[in-house]
């Protein structure tokens, strides 16, 4: 068992060569850009801010496996973490997906990679589900919580409670179903963009889960379990401070989130994190325009290396 099972030391990410936001998923992502873009600059550009991410995260003593993707029609491929997941006692998981074209961002070699260096006993692949219109979008649909083994994870037509039970039951979480919406009652798409579950503390929109009795329920688990919990407003969530990842880094953990959230968040919030991690923000601004931001870029490896 990992020191910090809840912070992995290593991760995978997909350097885009053709990135754009995706028009499959605009109809339900109100967190993706609508204003019209300078498509060749924001490619360059999320090329440039993939690569210097990866760059930064190593130097903190992240081990970064970068996949380049060429593909034209992949654009989404930038957030590995919605295909698959890894978890202790060598488990990978393989998800179905909502939109059709981000079914071919699921690639084998990252499999087998994960399986050459480390040990990898057994892989679910969920993803025949899609033919049932049944979808799991991963560690965006879920945020789990890898101490008290809980899934949260926010309805919508991403994350079917029929396959988050499959799931619970083979990786040994309980299921933590809530609504959540937005001011305009829009549901939130991906859990992950409302909440970052820390080793200490939880950063979550609470005030967007729309049952009471729920919310209270979820903040009472938080709370049970000791962690330091920090409410970010609607506002704050829109501009990503929830989709967050604390990783272990050489000289402790750190939580990499990008630079629009950091400078959401207020003084107090930060001095908060600050006393058990490092934050590193990290520029990714045209990847944002998509609708996701650091923590969807980041498919945390939670295996033993061979």
């Amino acid at each position: 068992m990992p020191l910090f099972p809840q912070a992995p030391n290593a991760v995978v990410m997909i350097r885009p060569h053709h990135f754009f936001p995706n028009e499959e998923t605009k109809q339900d992502n109100s967190f993706q850009s609508r204003e019209p873009i300078d498509k060749p600059q924001v490619k360059a550009q999320a090329f440039e801010q993939v690569t210097a991410a990866g760059k930064m995260l190593e130097a903190e003593g992240i081990v970064v496996h970068t996949f380049e993707d060429q593909g034209l029609d992949t654009p989404d491929s930038v957030f590995p973490n919605n295909w698959f997941s890894t978890h202790t006692g060598g488990q990978i998981a393989i998800y179905p997906m909502y939109a059709k074209n981000r079914r071919k961002e699921r690639r084998t070699d990252i499999i087998e990679m994960l399986k050459k260096q480390y040990r990898v006993q057994v892989v679910f692949d969920y993803s025949g589900l899609e033919y049932d219109d049944i979808y799991l979008e991963g560690t965006g649909a879920m945020v789990l919580d890898h101490i008290e083994r809980i899934a949260y994870a926010a309805s919508s037509k991403r994350s079917d409670s029929h396959i988050l039970e499959r799931f619970c039951a083979h990786f040994n979480f309980e299921p933590m179903v809530f609504d959540a919406k937005d001011k305009a009652g829009i549901s939130v798409y991906h859990t992950n963009v409302l909440m970052c579950i820390g080793s200490d503390f939880v950063l979550a929109g609470f005030e967007m889960m729309t049952n009471v009795e729920r919310r209270a329920e979820i903040i009472q688990r938080f709370e049970n379990a000791g962690k330091r919990i920090i409410h970010l407003s609607e506002q704050q969530i829109n501009a990503f401070c929830g989709n967050a990842l604390e990783l272990q880094g050489s000289s402790g953990r750190i939580l990499a989130l990008s630079v629009t959230a950091y400078n959401a968040l207020t003084k107090d919030q930060i001095a908060l994190l600050e006393e058990t991690v490092k934050l590193v923000p990290l520029d990714v601004s045209a990847i944002e325009l998509a609708g996701g931001s650091v923590r969807c870029m980041l498919a945390g490896i939670h295996l033993s290396k061979r």
